[in-house]
């Protein structure tokens, strides 16, 4: 397929980028670590840990895992943890080991992370002891044999880290009582693993870095394979693509809101972050968006990563109007479509658009991207360098430009398959190493592509296909609406007609308020024919709102 997009790559950015100086993700973090010793690695209530800091704390978890529990090449370890400064020593120590991350959301119920602990094969959980009690109920039916349980405070300084998990154990009471009967202490792994050598393990491209599982919001989990190349390749795709827009600064310092074990954040944040020498400062709590607000209020950053619920909610956050932005270089929206009302809000607020990246955890993610510079506009960008992009129709064929199908993506990103399953791997790849994203878009004259919806999402009312994200960007311009879902619920006249879900931030905003408004705004059949308001929405733990919950109901 011609691809017509190079055209509108800003100059001097190359069609491919080089091969990557790491062969794996160890080598990425290794290169850093001798590289900026004394730069401040990761920051995350008022304790930072400098790239040295990093370098001791995760060798010595390496040969915790390696000399203390006999883990071998390749086996799986699993992280249970938010945002906290455990987890980049746990991930830097686990592939100094040799050993593959499997990264688990700690807001899982007792099924899911059974399925995810048996599917993978983990033998060993690294988790915060406030979700040790959910683990306890599932271990026996799982390869785990060991557990390494922390604390949110054990990497903090004194005497805050001590207050902090006092407080959450008796006062809080936010940690239930567990019992594993191997379980070692995160502080006294580090201890036990301080006076051995780790013995050197190969690792390269084709070795599998993350098992690293979908959502699941549209069926059965499955972990995607993704290799040391995958990854390597996927950050220098990044810099390439960044540019020279941080050449005037002394350090990248990225707010890193997002969970580290969502893909969007570990390759956006986490490894480019690193691979740059730049600083990560960790939101342990975004939810709690007064605090999210003042912790980042304290730091001069230049690279804001969201999904649009995160904007939308920050911008209505009191505390907002004390950040400073005038360091901000970069803000990148995904995750899930960022709404044009509040892309211009936070373009008015900080001086800077949002640009919107595209990807799934199937493309290590980052696949399409807005060019730095450009405003908003809805679409998701252009394919990053060495990546290959096309509008598929059903039967897999490319469709002429304009045309709405689905989008297909082929780069060094695109993952390995889904881990031991053979069948679900060859219903999404397409001969020559295309993979079908599920995601429904068209591509312009000029390269650009256009998401439409999720292709499960889509409505159909009367024939004609009706896409959630243009119902939801058209309410949230109404003044009185904070957020907002679409869904199509079984009308006998129609086949479906629209619902739509709202969360209110002005209480006097009436149903008809909203239809008054759609009915300017929306064709006939686009319209909602019910609205129903609602405290909250379904959101996934890194805020990307649920339709398939609300579906469910």
């Amino acid at each position: 397929m011609e691809k017509v997009w190079l055209k509108s790559y800003p100059e001097g950015m190359p069609e491919e980028v080089p091969t990557p100086p790491w062969r794996s993700v160890r080598d990425l973090f290794e290169h850093s670590f001798a590289a900026y010793p004394d730069n401040p690695a990761y920051s995350n209530m008022g304790k930072t840990l400098s790239y040295a800091d990093l370098n001791q704390l995760s060798m010595r978890f390496a040969c915790f895992l390696q000399k203390k529990l006999g883990l071998t090449r390749g086996e799986r370890v699993a992280i249970m943890l938010p945002n906290i400064l455990q987890y980049p020593v746990a991930m830097c120590g686990i592939f100094r080991a040799g050993l593959v991350v499997v990264n688990v959301n700690p807001m899982y119920t007792a099924r899911e992370l059974k399925h995810q602990l048996k599917d993978s094969g983990a033998r060993c959980v690294v988790i915060l002891e406030n979700f040790a009690h959910i683990l306890e109920e599932v271990i026996a039916d799982t390869d785990v044999d060991h557990v390494v349980t922390t604390g949110v405070g054990d990497l903090l300084s004194w005497p805050r880290g001590t207050v902090t998990n006092l407080v959450l154990r008796h006062v809080k009471k936010a940690v239930p009582k567990y019992s594993f009967a191997k379980c070692t202490p995160f502080k006294r792994a580090l201890k036990a693993g301080a006076g051995e050598k780790l013995e050197d393990v190969e690792i390269g491209f084709a070795d599998i870095a993350y098992l690293q599982y979908t959502g699941g919001t549209t069926g059965v989990s499955k972990g995607a394979m993704l290799s040391h190349r995958n990854m390597v390749y996927n950050v220098q795709q990044t810099i390439t693509w960044q540019g020279d827009v941080y050449d005037d600064v002394d350090q990248v310092v990225a707010i890193t809101a997002l969970p580290l074990y969502h893909i969007f954040s570990l390759e956006g944040n986490c490894l480019t972050g690193m691979a740059l020498g730049g600083e990560n400062v960790l939101i342990t709590n975004p939810r709690d968006f007064e605090g999210f607000a003042k912790e980042i209020s304290e730091h001069k950053f230049n690279l804001f990563t969201g999904v649009n619920t995160i904007f939308a909610s920050l911008m209505n956050t009191p505390s907002f109007d004390k950040i400073d932005f005038n360091y901000l270089k970069v803000s990148i929206g995904g995750g899930m479509a960022v709404q044009p009302a509040v892309a211009r809000e936070w373009k008015q607020k900080t001086g800077q658009p949002i640009l919107q990246g595209y990807g799934l955890t199937e493309t290590s993610p980052v696949a399409i991207c807005c060019r730095i510079g450009d405003d908003f506009t809805g679409t998701i960008g252009l394919p990053v360098p060495s990546t290959d992009a096309m509008i598929a129709g059903d039967d897999g064929n490319p469709l002429p430009l304009g045309d709405v199908g689905e989008i297909c993506i082929k780069g060094p990103q695109v993952m390995e398959g889904y881990w031991q399953r053979p069948h679900e791997t060859a219903e999404v790849m397409l001969p020559g190493g295309w993979l079908r994203t599920g995601d429904v878009g068209r591509m312009d004259e000029d390269g650009f592509v256009w998401i439409e919806d999720r292709k499960k999402d889509m409505i159909l009312v009367s024939g004609f296909n009706v896409y959630p994200n243009e119902i939801e960007n058209v309410i949230v311009e109404i003044d009185g609406i904070l957020e907002a879902a679409a869904i199509g619920i079984a009308d006998e006249r129609s086949g479906e007609v629209v619902k739509v879900f709202a969360v209110r931030k002005d209480e006097t905003t009436t149903e008809q308020d909203v239809i008054d408004y759609c009915r300017e705004n929306l064709t006939g059949y686009k319209r909602p024919k019910v609205v129903e308001f609602r405290d909250e929405l379904p959101k996934t733990n890194v805020g990307k709102i649920l339709r398939r919950a609300l579906r469910d109901e």
